[in-house]
């Protein structure tokens, strides 16, 4: 477990946090993270699937903006964490994906194995929009993924198989957005939980630990089966 630096295609480089599993690993997953950056939590995503048997790295999403950006989840971290997140969603074309892009090689080379990606809130709409646009992916999962059941989002078309995770008491995501998407995307399998934003994260007061056991055991058996 430990930082490494990725270089994208337009020389940029940005950190990453990279977790490797005992043995060979059975594929590779890029976790993104949320608002926050590449803090605790999100590392410790990235152990959890390396304890499931795959090389996992999460690229620090804000790196062209600010490197080592790892923040809590008081008011005065949402609002830098959403500061941040209008700066790199500012960034010219393609922006963080060029990192998400070099992340994926990466994964795909370590492995030797099919790419998977999963993202939670801003991270899981970076995950549908890699899905959508980048190559080398074999399987999406993002979470709670704000703004990916926008009317320009939804309208687009993924290259890979995509599971998407949403809560029935997401203030951020309303359901009618996600039965839109739900609509607009029949190939999605999309599934509903009764929580709130950021279920999955064990440091957050959205916490909900029955949801996040479920969605870790879809996530997997959904990477079981597109990774191999």
């Amino acid at each position: 477990m430990s930082f490494i630096t990725l270089t994208a295609a337009d020389g940029r480089t940005v950190s990453a946090y990279e977790a490797r599993p005992a043995g060979q690993p059975r594929g590779g997953v890029v976790v993104m993270q949320e608002i926050f950056g590449v803090n605790a939590h999100i590392r410790s995503v990235a152990d959890g699937f390396a304890q499931a048997g795959y090389l996992a790295i999460a690229p620090a999403a804000f790196g062209r903006l600010q490197p080592d950006v790892e923040l809590g989840y008081t008011e005065a971290d949402m609002a830098a964490g959403q500061a941040l997140k209008a700066a790199a969603e500012a960034l010219p074309a393609p922006g963080v994906q060029a990192d998400v892009q070099a992340a994926i090689d990466h994964a795909a080379k370590q492995s030797g194995g099919k790419v998977g990606i999963v993202g939670y809130c801003w991270g899981g709409l970076l995950t549908w929009r890699a899905a959508c646009l980048l190559s080398g992916l074999s399987a999406a999962v993002p979470y709670y993924g704000g703004g990916m059941t926008t009317d320009a989002e939804r309208m687009r078309q993924p290259r890979c198989p995509v599971l998407a995770h949403f809560a029935e008491q997401d203030k951020w995501i309303p359901m009618e957005s996600v039965q839109g998407f739900q609509q607009a995307q029949p190939g999605v399998t999309v599934h509903l939980y009764g929580a709130h934003h950021g279920f999955n994260c064990d440091q957050r007061a959205a916490w909900h630990e029955p949801s996040a056991q479920l969605a870790r055991e879809r996530t997997l058996a959904f990477f079981e089966q597109h990774l191999g």
